[in-house]
């Protein structure tokens, strides 16, 4: 039973993990708003470059990927393998 308890934690740690990687992805590229508006031509008040792609390349984020799936696996064995006290 320890084993099972291990294995949820440790999976609901690697999810939280990928999820944190990829935010901290996602807001490392700089600001996301105003990408509207640089695709029109128009930069506005950023310091954009009107070429700048506001999708996440998945070599960018694949950690992040991975941990979530791990995470998710883990999770997934842990609760297979629960067997409740009775």
């Amino acid at each position: 039973m320890q084993l099972n308890i291990g294995l949820i934690w440790i999976g609901a740690l690697l999810v939280l993990g990928g999820v944190l990687f990829t935010a901290a992805k996602a807001l490392g590229r700089g600001r996301l708003s105003g990408a509207r508006s640089a695709r029109q031509g128009y930069a506005g008040d950023t310091l954009e470059p009107k070429g700048e792609n506001a999708r996440f390349p998945l070599r960018a984020i694949w950690p992040g990927l991975v941990l979530l799936a791990l995470g998710a696996l883990l999770l997934l064995a842990g609760a297979m393998a629960w067997t409740p006290e009775t």
